[in-house]
């Protein structure tokens, strides 16, 4: 009969991927709140990004968190400024990584700006007059609000620094889980099941096939209390089942179109616990699609890496011109690998988007070229830098996107050698 352990039978696979997903958020849970200051219901606004100094950077908005905590009797009050003419949101999410809401003008129309009264499930505890009650999963959730930069970068700080937090008394929030650490080159192994009951009970999971899982998690913490199960259970994590999901979670989990993976499942995951959990590894906090689309891609037209010794250029026909596809803006962004830094360059140049981008054709589309320098008869004005020697990885962000690009109907074009 096979055990868990197997790594032929996928009950072990379900539970660890099941599982990891909790565990990664309630990582990086305890990791913020151990940094110097923090606290529940402390926001923390960060500077904007410096193109050089930060990894993955996001290069077009400001960025503000907070963990949120609240008890039956103890709501936490955000107040939100009005923001006008720039795209802006206030993301909240679970600890599972699954957004409750995002606040801003399209989902509150009524409100868009003032006070939001964050309760605990169940609180029947007064909130101001006035104020928008949204009821939270469990008494702890993750706050990210960003603000579009556009071409008034100090305009958004100054709305960024608007936005604040407090909690309405003295909660008892529950302590984050402990975890042995590791990291994602390194995930944790069989370990992780060991602190499997303190993860499943710290937080209810909105999921539709929740249950099923949990069975299936507390099926293998029932096996390794043989030590040569947990042996070889540790082992078929290590060797087969670890390595499978890494791979997944950079090369296939989302929809693929001209070698970019686009991240169309994301924020909301009904019952696909493997894009959650994958989603919660590579890029934790993702937003709902209809928020924003993610499209990345380490590789050219032919599937081959992308090279920064070499010339690319990427063609948007204008009846599929980024502007088409969006109703807030785009961006396309470029990083170095493995360090996934910004390239330094003379023109100071880390990204196009809809504010910045390269000038139109005659024709209406749009013509941009990847390589270490501006070399033949590529313009200045339609080049994004990249390091020689170096591979490098493309993020394209497609922000407030369009039905066609929600279904996975529209990418970007691949990467094409010149």
């Amino acid at each position: 009969m096979a055990t868990p352990s197997d790594p032929g039978r996928p009950s072990l696979r379900d539970a660890y991927v099941y599982l990891l997903g909790r565990a990664l958020v309630a990582r990086q849970q305890a990791t913020d709140l151990a940094e110097p200051g923090a606290a529940f219901n402390q926001l923390k606004h960060n500077p904007v990004a410096t193109p050089l100094e930060w990894v993955n950077p996001n290069l077009d908005v400001t960025n503000t968190e907070a963990w949120i905590g609240v008890d039956e009797d103890t709501p936490a009050l955000l107040e939100v400024p009005r923001v006008d003419g720039r795209y802006f949101t206030v993301q909240i999410c679970d600890e599972w990584g699954e957004v409750i809401t995002n606040i801003n003008e399209r989902n509150y129309p009524e409100h868009r700006h003032g006070t939001f009264a964050l309760v605990a499930p169940g609180s029947r505890a007064a909130v101001p007059d006035g104020a928008v009650r949204i009821e939270l999963r469990s008494p702890k959730a993750k706050l990210l609000a960003r603000i579009e930069l556009g071409s008034d970068r100090d305009g958004a700080v100054e709305l960024q620094h608007q936005i604040s937090l407090r909690s309405s008394g003295s909660p008892r929030v529950p302590a984050p889980v402990e975890l042995p650490p590791f990291d994602n080159a390194d995930l944790i192994g069989v370990e992780l099941f060991e602190h499997a009951e303190a993860l499943l009970t710290s937080a209810p999971d909105v999921s539709p096939v929740a249950a099923q899982f949990q069975a299936k998690v507390r099926d293998v913490v029932a096996s390794i209390e043989d030590p040569e199960e947990r042996t070889r259970t540790d082992e078929a994590l290590r060797s087969t089942v670890v390595p499978e999901f890494q791979r997944y979670a950079v090369q296939e989990a989302g929809a693929v179109g001209g070698n970019w993976l686009a991240t169309t499942v994301i924020g909301n995951y009904g019952d696909d616990i493997a894009i959650r959990t994958a989603a919660n590894y590579v890029g934790i906090w993702a937003n709902s699609r209809h928020e924003v689309v993610y499209f990345v891609t380490t590789r050219d037209a032919d599937g081959n890496p992308l090279d920064g010794s070499l010339t690319y250029v990427l063609d948007f026909p204008a009846a599929s011109h980024p502007d088409r596809v969006v109703d807030a803006y785009w961006s396309l962004s470029l990083v170095d690998v493995p360090r996934f830094v910004a390239v330094e360059n003379r023109l100071d140049r880390y990204t196009f988007n809809s504010v910045n981008p390269p000038p139109a054709n005659p024709d209406g589309g749009m013509q941009i070229f990847v390589a270490p320098d501006a070399r033949g008869t590529i313009a200045e004005a339609n080049w994004l830098p990249a390091a020689e020697g170096r591979p490098f990885s493309l993020t394209f962000r497609a922000y407030v996107p369009r039905e066609i690009v929600k279904q996975g109907e529209w990418f970007p074009p691949a990467p094409r050698k010149v």
